[in-house]
């Protein structure tokens, strides 16, 4: 038995032997197989040439463009308050309706003042019967029957209480609450009978024509701003109607947290239709119109580290052996990108004022599937305008 057993060691060590030999080359084959038809696949995808990507295009004039400038605002009326009460009292009488217009001085509510006017016939009975005696004891103090003395204290005594008098009056003029300024009535804040104190608002008033419109703008423009420039202002309540002003007002300084100043433009104002505390976007030209490289906004991509577009141009005719079965010869089109300087823009269009030329072709759709070199097909069904104020169809 022992001999039988020495003689199998050899074998079944040969045997596990050629069985790791054999795994090793058939895992071996297969990965270099797979690493052959992944190479070339690789180089089947990176030799495959990539189809006209579909775009379409613009070409860079140029036109006569102002520098117009750009801001948002709000309407402030010229004169705007909450009206109120000067005494306090219960309300006796409204003597207005809410959104009515009203003139300077009209009655608009009324305390009650029953005894401040009991207490002025009382001190107007005063103030005749000391006006009486104050001529009397001049009349004596001529006849020297009295002394001057005793005379101008009478005549004192007659001031003072014609004075009263007038402070009475004052008092009961503050219970009888007027219009400070013509304008147009809000929404009454108080009702009859009810107790306010001084101070207490009755209502706002606002003034609408004319109308003010303050905005903000970057310190840069400070020395470029004037007085009397016309302004375009426009509001989210009527898109298509262009309220036109001039500016009145300059703030001498910028705001040390913002950077900005505020600029005061008056607008006239006549039906009204602009109300204080609106959204108002605000535009106005600076300066002499110039000769610019226009383009659509859409060619241009806006990056941080710089501003691109794509530029077409026409690639040298291709080989005939290059060429597809079927395949019509004639001029390929192949973008390469460009990086520009843009300035101001205007409805759809953005003006380019360093590195490109009129009558170049830029890519104005289609820019996330291009690359430099790449082969493009031109459809321009649909184009750009530089209306001020676009108004893109529904679709």
């Amino acid at each position: 038995m022992p001999k039988s057993t020495t003689s199998r060691t050899p074998s079944v060590r040969k045997r596990m032997f050629w069985m790791l030999l054999i795994v090793l080359v058939v895992f071996g084959g297969v990965f270099a197989v797979k690493a052959v038809m992944d190479y070339g696949m690789n180089q089947f995808f990176d030799n495959m040439p990539q189809p006209p990507v579909a775009v379409s295009t613009a070409e860079a004039k140029q036109e006569r463009w102002s520098s117009g400038v750009d801001a948002v605002g709000t309407l402030v009326a010229v004169n705007g308050t909450d009206v109120t009460t000067e005494a306090g009292g219960v309300v006796q009488k409204i003597t207005f309706e809410a959104g009515q217009p009203v003139k300077a001085g009209t009655l608009l509510a009324e305390l009650n003042s029953a005894n401040e006017l009991a207490t002025l016939n009382s001190l107007e009975a005063s103030a005749k019967l000391a006006a009486v005696q104050s001529e009397r004891w001049q009349a004596l103090s001529r006849d020297r029957l009295v002394s001057q003395a005793d005379a101008e204290e009478r005549a004192t005594q007659a001031a003072t209480a014609r004075a009263q008098v007038d402070a009475q009056r004052a008092l009961i003029a503050q219970k009888r609450i007027r219009a400070p300024f013509d304008g147009v009535l809000g929404i009454r804040k108080v009702s009859l009978g009810e107790y306010i104190a001084p101070g207490s608002a009755i209502v706002s008033l606002q003034s609408l024509d004319p109308i003010y419109l303050d905005f903000t703008l970057p310190e840069q423009y400070l020395p470029q701003m004037q007085e009397g420039t016309t302004v375009r202002a426009r509001v989210d309540a009527m898109p298509d109607k262009t309220f036109e002003g001039k500016i009145t007002a300059i703030e001498p300084g910028a705001d040390a947290s913002t950077r900005n100043f505020t600029v005061q433009a008056t607008l006239d104002n006549p039906d009204g239709e602009l109300r204080p505390g609106t959204f108002v976007k605000v535009g106005f030209d600076l300066g002499q119109a110039q000769d610019v490289v226009v383009i659509p906004q859409t060619a241009v991509s806006f990056n941080p580290y710089g501003n691109a577009v794509y530029v077409v141009t026409e690639a040298p005719p291709a080989e005939d052996e290059a060429q597809q079965e079927g395949e019509e010869a004639g001029p390929k089109h192949v973008v390469n990108q460009r990086f520009i300087t843009t300035d101001a823009t205007r409805g759809d269009m953005v003006a380019v004022t360093d590195g490109l030329e009129p009558g170049e072709v830029v890519v104005t759709s289609g820019l996330l599937r291009l690359r430099n070199e790449a082969a493009v097909t031109i459809n321009n069904d649909i184009q750009p305008a530089t209306d001020e104020a676009p108004q893109p169809q529904n679709r």
